[in-house]
């Protein structure tokens, strides 16, 4: 038989367990909570955010729209450049550059070769991964149908959101890299122009039109500086130099001719032309209209500076050809041999070289 005390002890024990439970409990519950919330804040940074699912034949697509949320993944993939920025000088540029022995101008123009070789090479096949994997080069006309494209996939969503990232984290970069003051505005021009054409097409909803620009346009970028990259190695390799200059001018005309084609073509024949801001229509004559100038006009700026870079790289090389045959001209004729009487000259007289004169030749008598 138990003792009534006991029974009262081994009660109070479960009582005190079950309580025990409970506070684990609630701390599960409490650390589970701030797990989810921390999860969520972290998702809000890493992944894009307002995704809806689209019903289809084989089941639910997640795609994805823009919004101001965005603003907070840009802000942590412009963190996640910059420190791969670093990486790339620290481990390559800079060990490449102690063995070139550059000079202070060819060295900032090679870290900034080196970058955007790695970038342009990175986009450029993400890119082309991109149009084939979603259908919209094999499709041309998808470029326009269906418009407006709200609903974007994933990858098309976060290659946007890392181009922005990187174009933008390229100003602080500005700082960090110590560029000269007289570099700035060049840097600026190119960046804000990027930002400009990435954003427009991001906004607007002509995302399929956009990746197919940037293709065209990061193999042109990257075959410049590579060519700037064998020229810092070594001066007289300059054919890379002659295969940009054509893919320069192809990538021109097949940006205006492909600008032309959707905009000024194919979305004119798409059904709805109201301008809805909600539905993120902007299919409207003004609108194609300003778009298509501000195309034109850069294409138009940017023809008109390689012309004028053509034309300089022309003079210098006229100029160092001219310079190259007035030296050997002048080498020519300090190298010709002068004729030289036998002996040498003393008071007047001609000696011989053993130092007696040269006999006098008689002459006969008639």
């Amino acid at each position: 038989m138990l003792h009534p005390e006991g029974l009262g002890s081994a009660s109070e024990t479960d009582k005190q367990g079950t309580s025990g439970l409970r506070e684990c409990n609630s701390v599960l519950i409490t650390r589970r909570h701030n797990l989810s919330v921390t999860a969520k804040t972290a998702f809000l940074f890493i992944l894009p955010q307002y995704n809806i699912s689209v019903p289809t034949a084989d089941g639910e697509l997640v795609h994805y729209r823009y919004g101001l949320k965005d603003l907070i993944t840009i802000l942590f993939y412009i963190f996640i450049a910059i420190i791969l920025h670093m990486v790339l000088q620290d481990y390559v540029l800079d060990k490449i550059n102690r063995r070139l022995h550059l000079s202070k101008v060819k060295h900032s123009k090679f870290n900034e070769s080196g970058q955007l070789v790695a970038f342009h090479l990175t986009s450029m096949i993400w890119c082309l991964y991109v149009v084939v994997t979603e259908g919209y080069l094999s499709n041309p006309r998808s470029w326009w149908e269906n418009y407006p494209h709200v609903f974007l996939p994933f990858q098309v969503k976060f290659f946007y959101l890392c181009q922005l990232a990187y174009w933008l984290h390229a100003l602080p970069e500005l700082y960090f890299q110590k560029v000269r003051k007289e570099e700035i505005p060049r840097h600026l021009r190119y960046i804000s122009l990027y930002l400009m054409h990435i954003a427009g097409a991001y906004l607007l909803h002509l995302t399929r039109l956009g990746l197919i620009l940037l293709l065209l346009q990061y193999f042109a970028e990257f075959l410049f500086h590579m060519a700037r990259l064998f020229y810092f190695t070594d001066e007289n390799n300059e054919k890379l130099f002659n295969a940009w200059a054509v893919v320069f001018v192809v990538t021109r005309l097949f940006t205006l001719t492909l600008s032309v084609l959707v905009i000024g073509f194919g979305l004119a024949r798409v059904e709805n032309q109201a301008f809805d801001l909600e539905k993120g229509n902007f299919n409207t004559l003004p609108s194609r209209m300003f778009v298509l100038s501000l195309v034109c006009l850069f294409q138009a700026w940017m023809m008109w500076h390689f012309i004028r870079f053509q034309l300089r790289r022309w003079r210098e090389y006229r100029d160092e050809q001219s310079a190259r045959q007035r030296a050997a001209a002048l080498t020519k004729q300090q190298s010709k041999p002068v004729k030289r009487e036998s002996g040498y000259h003393e008071n007047g007289v001609v000696k011989a070289e053993n130092g007696t004169s040269p006999r006098t030749k008689k002459l006969k008598s008639p």
